[in-house]
């Protein structure tokens, strides 16, 4: 097998990558092939959180990055917001929905493309947001996951992630993933291991769990961490 050596640090990221279940942009294609499936989030309707900061002030315009977009639902509210927005998915299938309910006059541009490999310019967003990524990122992934958001970040600029709780995704540890060959259908995170992680890299300005609404407008489920965070500034 001459073709399986490691010899770099990237060879490394690649073989885990290899070795576990793939959730690729076919997988998705599929998952987003039947825009009828009961699946809450395929609504052509906000975050409750997206909404409740946006209503608040704390999140009033700009360049936004809407990372693994969908149906492009957070996309259009951020846009009808004043937002300039691009929305990308790994999915193509998602990414042609999302175009198919979008008006051409609306401030979106759509992408196929993936955040680990997006390229933008640094400092070029002054929000982005993650709705329901993170927990589908391997964790030998994770830090370049994050490590690309920073550089794309202005270092005034929010960073929402919404992500699930032990309630909403599968509760085990990060060497579990590979000792099982499989993500699980997506981590659960508890409180104490979400912040051990972004604390390294992020301030936390807001931390608290989804709500749950019965609002039909408005997305909200409570198995779903929500965190509003900041870029660390070195003290």
């Amino acid at each position: 097998m001459d073709h399986e050596i490691i010899i770099s640090y990237s060879d490394t990221l690649n073989m885990l990558d290899e070795i576990l279940e793939k959730r690729d942009h076919e997988w998705w294609n599929k998952f987003y092939s039947d825009r009828n499936k009961p699946v809450p989030f395929f609504k052509d309707i906000p975050d409750e959180e997206l909404v409740s900061y946006c209503e608040e002030g704390i999140l009033t315009g700009g360049n936004a990055l809407d990372i693994g977009c969908g149906n492009g639902r957070n996309s259009r509210y951020l846009a009808a917001r004043g937002f300039r927005v691009t929305g990308i998915d790994i999915s193509g299938q998602s990414i042609r929905w999302a175009k198919d309910l979008t008006n051409e006059d609306q401030n979106i541009n759509f992408q196929c493309a993936s955040m680990l490999e997006y390229a933008a310019e640094a400092d070029s967003f002054d929000f982005i947001l993650d709705s329901g990524c993170f927990h589908h990122i391997k964790p030998h992934r994770r830090e370049q996951y994050i490590n690309c958001i920073l550089r794309c970040l202005k270092d005034d600029g929010y960073f929402l992630m919404t992500c699930f709780n032990l309630d909403g995704g599968a509760n085990i540890s990060d060497y579990d993933v590979y000792r099982d060959y499989s993500m699980h259908g997506g981590l659960g995170f508890s409180e104490y291991k979400i912040k051990r992680i972004l604390n390294s890299y992020f301030d936390i300005i807001d931390f608290r769990k989804m709500k749950e609404t019965d609002n039909v407008k408005i997305f909200g489920k409570d198995f779903m961490w929500v965190i509003l965070m900041k870029k660390r500034r070195e003290e």
